[in-house]
């Protein structure tokens, strides 16, 4: 990393304030002042004023996202899932969505700051597996089930969706496990077969389920067990 970007994420100042900083000889490196904002820093001590800086400690956060919020930074017709996280706790490194859903799907979100631990969850080959619970518009049936179990061709693309397993707990009320995340893949699956998802929720990324004290909007932090369960 940069030293003008070490000292504005370590400190919260933006980068024209980290490069004045370093211009004025007020930053050291290793002890020695330096006035180069391109050096890079990893594992190096960065001092301001004499303090020692540090990056702050990576955010986790789990969020029981509600409907009717977007999956966005900023939106101009919709509120955000970034507009639940209260400035307060808000980190100085902006907050990055790990993943999708839809504008009216509800349940698991995970907000974190690990650009690398958003890659390790998202990333198309990682297989790690979320389970989403659906309303049917229509009784799910038995061949239906077999099909989706297989894998189906989606509109438009030309693999067909990996196996996965499916669960119906009553006629219009399913629980399904996708190691993929493409595009609206849950509705697209059960059209492929007929049906029409009314009602989407998503309730688990790898090991980690969401928690049942969250309310549809609140969040909370996760624990080191957490963090490494979501996609073990």
């Amino acid at each position: 990393m940069r030293l003008d970007g070490f000292i504005s994420h370590a400190t919260g100042a933006s980068r024209r304030e980290a490069q004045r900083y370093i211009k004025e000889g007020r930053v050291a490196v290793d002890g020695e002042i330096s006035r180069d904002a391109a050096i890079k820093v990893d594992n190096r001590k960065v001092t301001l004023d004499d303090q020692h800086i540090v990056l702050p400690s990576p955010v986790y956060l789990m969020l029981h996202k509600p409907a009717g919020y977007l999956c966005a930074n900023t939106d101009g017709q919709h509120p955000t899932v970034l507009d639940l996280i209260s400035t307060q706790q808000h980190p100085t490194e902006p907050l990055q969505i790990v993943g999708r859903l839809d504008l009216d799907t509800t349940g698991l979100l995970l907000l974190t700051t690990d650009g690398s631990w958003n890659h390790r969850i998202t990333a198309p080959n990682s297989r790690c597996t979320k389970v989403y619970c659906a309303e049917l518009a229509e009784p799910i049936t038995a061949d239906a089930i077999a099909t989706l179990k297989n894998g189906v061709m989606l509109h438009s693309e030309t693999k067909p969706t990996l196996p996965c397993q499916i669960f119906s707990s009553s006629p219009r009320q399913v629980t399904i496990t996708l190691q993929e995340g493409r595009y609206h893949q849950v509705k697209r699956m059960f059209a492929a077969v007929g049906n029409r998802v009314v009602s989407l929720h998503r309730a688990q990324i790898g090991e980690l389920k969401i928690d049942p004290q969250l309310s549809p909007g609140e969040f909370r932090h996760l624990t080191p067990e957490e963090v490494i369960s979501a996609c073990p």
